[in-house]
């Protein structure tokens, strides 16, 4: 049986922002039903133990988050979520402290990827706040997240974009040191205990419509992780945010039999072979990082 270290269940398709870097998805606006992510969670219980409320959308729009985080701790399941923190006053009073949240991400990249964005300080000020009392009062980890760097120069922590976001930080918790001289893309600084702060490059969302390459190479897709989409999609990465490798639905097929399925063996045993058998993998530049 196939068991995943990060499992992405979509519980909304839905965005407050319209970020630059993330293109708006074309399938329909919907929330996940309590009653459908109760089954998703039975489905997929054999196969992992943590999951992430997300793949597109944004999870603090869902209205019943808080029953959600409920159901997932009473399944015996960890839940990480990431956000682009816009919306964290409205909806604290339903995810503070509850036992099942284990780790929230915060795209603090979201602020200049929007155009609306406005008041940097307060923004930022407000996530800060936060992990701060959600640190001292639970075991919960916080990750404050900057993947917004230059591809093409992997040297450039592109001051001009994120210094006065690093200052911020660099103040609220009396730093003496500098945050660019300690971080390097792709990894972390700790920044106090349990809050860290993470840089890397801005990804590119796969696409059919992009140039496809020789299709060598590895992915951990289907080996430590999956996702299901908001509309029951199973898909083998985050990054199908579009649902285009349709593995099965969970609505219709238990999550057991996709996985195992002909589409998600091909898949699997072709990353066996470092060869990308589907269109969408041969468009996909992340998986260059896994040679």
């Amino acid at each position: 049986m196939k068991t995943f270290k990060k499992f992405y269940v979509e519980i909304t398709s839905i965005c407050n922002l319209a970020c630059s870097f993330c293109p708006p998805t074309e399938r329909a606006k919907q929330f996940i039903e309590v009653d459908q992510f109760r089954n998703i969670l039975d489905q997929i219980k054999p196969h992992t133990k943590y999951i992430y409320f997300h793949v597109k959308g944004e999870p603090l729009l869902h209205p019943k988050i808080d029953q959600l985080l409920d159901i997932s701790h009473e399944k015996g399941f960890k839940v990480n979520i990431t956000t682009n923190g816009t919306l964290l006053k409205k909806a604290k009073h339903k995810i503070f402290m509850k036992p099942a949240l284990r780790q929230m991400n915060f795209s603090l990249h979201s602020f200049d990827g929007h155009a609306g964005s406005t008041n940097r300080l307060e923004y930022i000020s407000s996530i800060l706040s936060f992990a701060k009392e959600a640190v001292a009062n639970s075991n919960m980890i916080v990750s404050l997240r900057l993947w917004n760097l230059d591809q093409d120069n992997a040297t450039n922590l592109d001051k001009s974009r994120n210094r006065e976001a690093l200052a911020i930080i660099e103040k609220e918790f009396n730093l003496d040191f500098q945050i660019e001289e300690k971080v390097e893309p792709g990894s972390g600084v700790k920044i106090t205990e349990r809050i860290y702060l993470n840089q890397d490059h801005e990804f590119k969302w796969p696409a059919l419509h992009e140039e496809e390459d020789e299709g060598k190479g590895f992915c951990h897709a289907l080996r430590n992780q999956a996702a299901i989409l908001t509309n029951g999609t199973v898909v083998p990465c985050c990054l199908d945010g579009e649902g285009i490798i349709n593995l099965g639905n969970v609505y219709d097929t238990p999550f057991s039999e996709i996985v195992e399925g002909e589409r998600a063996n091909n898949l699997y045993n072709g990353f066996s072979r470092r060869e990308a058998v589907e269109e969408l993998c041969r468009k996909c530049g992340y998986r260059k990082r896994f040679g």
